[in-house]
């Protein structure tokens, strides 16, 4: 098949493109190359390349300068995907869009089901809500992936902030009470792929590592597994702290655990634990 991967300067995106260009015909594309709200750009690339997928990993994702750029959000994470829909039909591309589970309020007592009504909290959350609704309306059949907590071993995320907070400091404060699941973007894209190639049908799916945790939890863990591989050169006290002892711009979910029970028909490698990824993450960084 020919993918064009969207995003792909961003921790999904280039994860995607590495993996599938070992079966697949790759056309990756980063923001800087292709900005997926100028409808004319768009239909550029789309006419000369001709993919039979598109995978979406663009999005604005600065979750609390979203609170005062909402337009800037919703023109990316809105706009931006109903220009990209509509072009994936007349194409007759198929679309995936990477979501989040930012969508929802976090006030559930159970993993969040694919067909659980949104709440959004933030302005990030409704622009990829309403992101996530103009690619299922639009012609392309396209899937909608919803996500949490990301990390890889380049780009900008919990794990390799953490790491450089551990070597600067003696004491690192962190969140204990938000659950989610950590999620390693080289397996996300593994589930990508696998989705496409068995030609999943159009709908909401949810993919995230196995198992759950809080960030003071997942701090305690990038904390010992790094140690272990010599990545920090002594122990910072992690401190748990509450949401409310850090205040943010945005209001985050509680609880974020995703369902992933159904997306596991179409995606035949196991979903493994956290830690487990956690582990194989870190062994691609260099020593301290």
């Amino acid at each position: 098949m020919r993918l064009l991967v969207l995003g792909a300067g961003g921790q999904v995106g280039r994860a995607v493109a590495r993996l599938a260009s070992e079966r697949h015909e790759v056309v990756a594309k980063t923001r800087a190359q292709l900005d997926i709200a100028d409808p004319s750009a768009i239909d550029r690339v789309l006419v000369a390349e001709r993919p039979d997928w598109i995978v979406n990993a663009a999005a604005y994702t600065a979750v609390d300068l979203a609170e005062d750029e909402s337009g800037k959000a919703m023109a990316i994470n809105e706009t931006g995907v109903a220009v990209l829909a509509a072009g994936a039909a007349l194409s007759s591309a198929r679309l995936l869009h990477l979501s989040t589970d930012f969508v929802f309020d976090g006030a559930a007592n159970r993993a969040y089901l694919p067909s659980d009504a949104p709440a959004p909290l933030s302005v990030y959350g409704k622009s990829k809500l309403s992101g996530e609704r103009r690619a299922l309306e639009s012609e392309c059949a396209a899937i909608v992936l919803r996500t949490s907590w990301v990390y890889a071993s380049v780009g900008r995320n919990f794990v390799l902030t953490m790491l450089r907070l551990m070597r600067e400091r003696e004491q690192v404060r962190v969140v204990a009470d938000q659950i989610g699941a950590p999620t390693w973007a080289t397996g996300l894209a593994r589930a990508i792929q696998e989705m496409i190639e068995a030609q999943a049908p159009a709908g909401i799916y949810h993919w995230t590592d196995l198992g759950v945790a809080s960030w003071y939890d997942f701090a305690v863990a990038i904390q010992d597994a790094a140690l272990d591989r010599g990545l920090l050169p002594h122990a910072a006290s992690i401190v748990p702290i509450a949401t409310a002892d850090y205040p943010t711009r945005a209001r985050r979910p509680a609880f974020s655990v995703l369902d992933t029970t159904a997306t596991r028909r179409w995606v035949t490698t196991p979903a493994v634990h956290w830690r487990h990824n956690l582990e194989k993450m870190l062994d691609e960084l260099p020593a301290a």
